[in-house]
């Protein structure tokens, strides 16, 4: 991806914004059937894991050696990503949330998601490479309430029934998750 965001219309960056606003309610809301409409049938998504890497003196003075990408293990490094998921298993784990022995989810936990800093990074034809940050707030009774936060790095794709999302990399600001989130989308 470009490392300056695309200069876009108001109207466009307004649009991108409604889309992430939007997909934000369903998933809070537990729309996860009209979320799934959101995302192309060949979707990837992606949550690597995070290490702690050392630093190698010998790039002092060199911003890669502080760059977050340095710390992900994912399907393309030789570590392995917390989740990593296609369109099938994704609606399953989506289906899951309304099966009635779906003990994991019982009670559902209560979500809010904050979405922000969207920025057009590169445009292809109708493909947009997009990131954006989030704040998930996730409250269950009986359980400690946690903030997760972190960065999504997707991939969309602009058709005529609006945006669908075909890649998504959502990069969490933790190393260890302890809370199960087994039917959490980020």
């Amino acid at each position: 991806m470009s490392a300056v965001s695309m200069d876009t219309s108001p109207e466009q960056h307004r649009a991108l914004e409604r889309f992430y606003f939007h997909e934000a309610r369903l998933l809070d809301n537990r729309q996860y059937k009209q979320w799934l409409a959101l995302l192309s049938e060949s979707v990837r998504y992606v949550v690597p894991s995070r290490v702690n890497v050392q630093v190698n003196n010998r790039d002092r003075g060199n911003e890669e050696m502080l760059h977050p990408d340095r710390e992900l293990e994912g399907s393309d490094s030789m570590g392995a990503p917390l989740r990593e998921e296609g369109y099938s298993l994704l609606m399953l784990r989506a289906e899951r949330a309304y099966k009635i022995n779906s003990w994991a989810e019982h009670p559902p936990a209560r979500t809010r998601r904050i979405v922000g800093n969207i920025e057009l990074m590169e445009r292809d034809g109708n493909r947009l490479h997009v990131l954006s940050n989030f704040h998930l707030y996730y409250a269950r009774p009986g359980s400690r309430h946690t903030l997760y936060s972190g960065q999504r790095r997707d991939l969309l794709k602009d058709t005529p029934q609006g945006f669908r999302i075909e890649d998504r990399e959502v990069v969490l600001d933790y190393a260890d998750i302890e809370l199960p989130t087994l039917g959490l989308f980020f």
